[in-house]
């Protein structure tokens, strides 16, 4: 059987197929710009769901913000091993930037357990309270709650991939943020998932390297 082999060549037919399958199906479909379509489509490849044309949200300053705090050497933190484990770090890296998740660091598991909370809602304190990291970008796909404790907080920060999957709270934590003010990307509805939020920072690296 011939089929191709080599990963660069499955990629980048795989958005062939996708540009295609969006000429057809969605022929008036237009970007609000080449970053924003570069987002959605690695979504896209990300999940084979094309309901990513509707319901990624981008706030007017998302991805100036998010631009920016990544060339600065920001901090990432994410709230699952997942979303870590899925983001490009060589490339994070080369701005001089680094991705964390505290989930399981015992600190966050003792103030879990103290106070009756979710220890993703812990690590977010945990990460907030970090002064030697001034650009940070939380970068949640799992957890609701991390997300309303990020919010809780009222706190100013770089950028926030916000993109929870589920059925308890995943939607009204994301509309939380999309009213929040803050430099966003969310999805809409209940989709979302650790796979999408590395996705999307993913996105924006290979941008930002292109652009080098």
């Amino acid at each position: 059987m011939d089929y191709l082999q080599q990963p660069q060549a499955i990629e980048a037919k795989s958005f062939v197929i996708i540009g295609e399958i969006i000429q057809q199906t969605r022929p008036d479909y237009c970007f609000a710009s080449p970053l924003h379509e570069a987002v959605i489509k690695r979504v896209i490849h990300t999940t084979a769901d094309f309901d990513w044309l509707d319901i990624l949200w981008f706030s007017d300053d998302a991805l100036q913000h998010l631009c920016g705090a990544i060339t600065q050497g920001c901090t990432l933190y994410t709230d699952t091993t997942m979303a870590l484990s899925g983001i490009n770090k060589r490339l994070l890296a080369q701005s001089g930037g680094e991705v964390r998740c505290y989930i399981s660091d015992p600190r966050v598991v003792r103030k879990a357990k103290e106070e009756g909370i979710t220890r993703s809602m812990a690590a977010v304190d945990l990460a907030l309270a970090e002064a030697e990291a001034e650009e940070k970008i939380f970068v949640f796909g799992n957890a609701p709650t991390a997300l309303f404790r990020l919010l809780e907080h009222k706190v100013p920060v770089s950028g926030v991939v916000g993109v929870p999957v589920g059925f308890v709270g995943a939607a009204e934590s994301k509309e939380a943020l999309v009213e929040s003010g803050l430099p966003t990307i969310a999805s809409r509805g209940r989709k979302g998932g650790s796979n999408v939020a590395a996705a999307i920072v993913n996105a924006l690296l290979y941008h930002l390297q292109e652009a080098q």
